[in-house]
């Protein structure tokens, strides 16, 4: 099983604004949607939210501290590690946001699917910093697009660096 993390971040690592994404990317959301479909998604309940249902053809899972949420045709768990734990029958689980839970999972994934914008965005949640020399470049496409709004983005993967046992 593999643990990934899909984000879209600005260069400023601005990740969303009042509970959605700052930009409009098409191109993106289709990324995502090839990316994750068929997968489990794990995602904290204000991200849940702004996306108001599951996605077809995929598994949300909602993590929250509320006890009693029930949320038809999701699971919901009440830490990281549960959510996890739910998803054993699948062979990747992608952590899809927000940023309290990337900072929680990104210790413990081996893999980094991030939309890279190529410019600062305004925001009030970001990703959080983390150290590139532990990641390996795997994959890189650049984009741009002009409607709805003129954007430079790169579609990027990475994969964690093991330190090599002696």
């Amino acid at each position: 099983m593999s643990l990934s993390l899909i984000v879209a971040m600005a260069k400023n690592r601005s990740i969303g604004i009042n509970n959605t994404l700052p930009w409009r990317c098409p191109e993106d959301l289709k990324h995502f949607k090839a990316l994750t479909m068929g997968h489990h998604m794990i995602m904290g309940r204000k991200t849940f939210d702004s996306i108001g249902k599951p996605l077809p053809g995929r598994t949300t899972v909602i993590v929250t501290r509320n006890t009693k949420l029930k949320v038809e045709s999701c699971l919901v768990a009440h830490s990281l590690e549960q959510a996890i734990a739910a998803c054993t029958v699948d062979n990747e689980i992608f952590i899809v946001g927000g940023a309290d839970l990337y900072t929680q999972a990104l210790p413990l994934v081996d893999k980094l699917y991030i939309t890279e914008i190529q410019q600062d965005v305004e925001g009030d949640a970001h990703f959080p910093a983390f150290d590139k020399s532990q990641w390996q470049l795997v994959s890189k496409e650049v984009r741009s697009q002009e409607i709805p709004q003129p954007l430079e983005y790169h579609f990027t993967s990475y994969k964690r660096i093991h330190p090599q046992t002696p």
